[in-house]
């Protein structure tokens, strides 16, 4: 039996490099698959890839409740259950000083990454069957920092709080909540901050996190990193919960 046979599962971010990778292997394994995102062309384009009858999409704002409230009842009337949550929509914001660092991106990043997130978890909770998996996206930037980045490391050091909060409260449903956190993937979300990076530093710093920062000498690849989504929404990882769960080329060791 497959791994995620009759289970269904929502993706935020699903049109992006890391949803879609996520999205094929959970399909793979025997899942139905929603994928979450702002822009219904983007979603077209990931549905037509994946060219499976197991996937739902829906366009919306993470940051908005009326939203959320509504692909998570699309995925409920259409399945009749929830079984996982992958929480995976996300914003970089800007790379800047604190001292130059604009409001309005800040507010933008915190709304995006923290209150997307918050809003998921609070109306998908009531829908999922015991036994589900909550996963939330981090970063190797929520259990480190790095200058010049506060609005996107604030958000993602508060998803680990958030999530070990959350896990507490719902332990007793036997809902499980962990975090991923990717270090730098091979992706155009990664090479935007990567350049932002470069012009800041005056250095190549694709090289300089490849060659001093991260052990293994690379970047992920998108694929690799949805193998610890597809742990994670599985049963195979039925005793962690309100966990860190790192995939970064031993960036954190």
């Amino acid at each position: 039996m497959a791994l995620m046979d009759g289970k269904c599962c929502i993706v935020t971010g699903g049109a992006g490099s890391l949803g879609l990778a996520s999205a094929k292997v959970l399909l793979a394994e025997g899942a139905k698959v929603m994928l979450v995102d702002l822009s219904q062309d983007d979603l077209d384009k990931a549905a037509a890839e994946l060219n499976s009858s197991d996937v739902l999409t829906a366009a919306a704002d993470v940051t908005k409740a009326a939203d959320t409230q509504a692909y998570i009842n699309q995925a409920v009337e259409a399945w009749g259950r929830l079984d996982v949550l992958f929480s995976n929509a996300g914003h970089s914001g800007t790379n800047a000083p604190i001292t130059d660092y604009p409001e309005d991106i800040f507010d933008n990043v915190i709304d995006v990454n923290i209150k997307g997130s918050f809003l998921a978890l609070k109306y998908a909770i009531p829908h999922m069957t015991s036994g589900g998996s909550i996963i939330v996206t981090s970063s190797i930037m929520g259990v480190q920092a790095r200058p010049n980045s506060v609005g996107y490391i604030t958000s993602k050091h508060a998803l680990v709080g958030m999530v070990r909060c959350v896990a507490r409260e719902v332990a007793a449903k036997n809902i499980r909540v962990n975090i991923l956190a990717p270090g730098p993937i091979t992706n155009e979300f990664q090479t935007t901050i990567e350049d932002r990076m470069s012009k800041t530093m005056g250095i190549d710093a694709t090289a300089m996190l490849n060659n001093t920062v991260i052990p293994l000498g690379r970047h992920g690849l998108p694929e690799e990193i949805a193998q610890s989504v597809l742990f994670l929404a599985s049963d195979q990882s039925s005793f962690s919960t309100g966990s860190v769960f790192m995939a970064d080329g031993g960036w954190n060791a």
